[in-house]
């Protein structure tokens, strides 16, 4: 079975995000669990692997409940949510610090 997958961009902090989504990944899953399991892939595509908060090399695919994902209002600000959240630990800021400062060696 081929799963039907939305898909939107975004920008973030100067990056285009693209989010492909699976509202219902597995059909088995929602019969056992009785909630659809839900697919997103986010990808960073200009620049083109661009590091995230939550990858170091601009892809992350990742399962949760669907209910989780329609909770914070879809797809996308789901993964504004997550970015925003990852953003915030002293690791990505220091790697965003990094990235401001030029090298002049």
């Amino acid at each position: 079975m081929e799963n039907d997958y939305q898909t939107e961009q975004f920008v973030w902090r100067d990056i285009t995000i693209e989010v492909r989504y699976c509202p219902d990944w597995s059909p088995s899953y929602a019969e056992i669990y009785g909630y659809p399991l839900a697919h997103l892939e986010i990808e960073s595509v200009n620049p083109l692997k661009a590091a995230l908060p939550m990858t170091e090399t601009g892809y992350r695919s990742h399962f949760c409940g669907a209910p989780l994902i329609d909770e914070e209002g879809g797809p996308l600000a789901f993964v504004r949510a997550w970015l925003e959240q990852a953003a915030d630990t002293p690791e990505w800021k220091a790697q965003e610090a990094a990235a401001r400062q030029f090298s002049l060696f």
